[in-house]
């Protein structure tokens, strides 16, 4: 059904931590969900190994040594041995709520783009999964997670031949995921929000893997050139800017609500 891949940061301290508890969650998504690690930094071809998963070292990287989103993208294309792909950011534990929402969506929409709000939540300790572990996680994460804003997006699931090319893009820097739901708008596939069924866990960091930390990450140079990269802000859309919503019972074509602000008037002014 579907091949989901990333690019893990180094595995070291508390990012080896909460890296482990989220590859791991995504083994345990069923036998027609297979996984995929790309690069080289310390410790991604060890865990490849300990979870018997595929791994893909060689990816470009700019100038400053952070990996290039056109091209993991187009090597996930080339390895993947099926129609639809998901990048998932390398700190989201995912449950079996995903694997079940995409499959209504891949058969509601061929042809789509699935997104949706992450719940951040502090994980500081590894999952323990060899017990009943997702309804232990679920409940602690329904007291004490906070539903993130629409305007970070964690994984991505498409189809392989919607994007055409793909700028340059810092991974880990700002902006490149809102271009992805513009571009997708753009050609006139089906941006779907799964918020409503998919309960993606972000286990909270710092951001010591960024040059300039979270400040870096936000407003540094790679950051203002994925900015310039993504078309500025008229073309940066957010969740809000899907075109369906994924319920419990069916999909349904977003109602647009103006007090939300931005959202659909920013894709407007961009594209008319």
């Amino acid at each position: 059904m579907l091949t989901l891949f990333t690019i893990p940061k180094p595995f070291c301290d508390h990012i080896d931590v909460i890296q482990h508890n989220a590859i791991r969650s995504w083994t345990l998504l069923g036998e027609d969900v297979r996984v995929v690690l790309f690069g080289d930094d310390e410790g991604t071809a060890e865990v490849a190994r300990e979870f018997e998963i595929e791994h893909q070292p060689n990816v470009a990287r700019n100038a400053h040594g952070t990996p290039l989103l056109n091209d993991l993208f187009a090597q996930a294309t080339e390895v993947a041995g099926t129609r639809h792909l998901c990048y998932v950011n390398a700190d989201i534990v995912l449950m079996s709520d995903f694997a079940a929402a995409a499959r209504r969506a891949i058969t509601a929409k061929k042809r789509l783009l699935m997104v949706g709000q992450r719940t951040d939540f502090d994980q500081p300790e590894p999952i323990d999964f060899t017990r009943d572990w997702e309804p232990v996680l679920r409940a602690n994460v329904a007291e004490r997670g906070v539903l993130h804003r629409p305007t970070g997006i964690d994984y991505f699931l498409y189809h392989r031949d919607i994007w055409g090319r793909i700028p340059p893009f810092a991974i880990g820097r700002f902006s490149w995921d809102n271009w992805l739901i513009h571009r997708a708008r753009e050609v006139q596939v089906p941006v779907i929000d799964a918020t409503a069924c998919v309960t993606a866990v972000h286990q909270n960091h710092d951001y010591s893997h960024a040059r300039g930390g979270a400040k870096g990450a936000r407003n540094g140079p790679e950051a203002r050139e994925n900015f310039r990269l993504a078309g500025g802000r008229q073309l940066s859309l957010t969740i809000w800017d899907s075109t369906h919503v994924l319920t419990p019972t069916g999909l349904e074509r977003r109602q647009f609500d103006a007090a939300l602000g931005g959202g659909i008037w920013s894709y407007r002014r961009a594209v008319g």
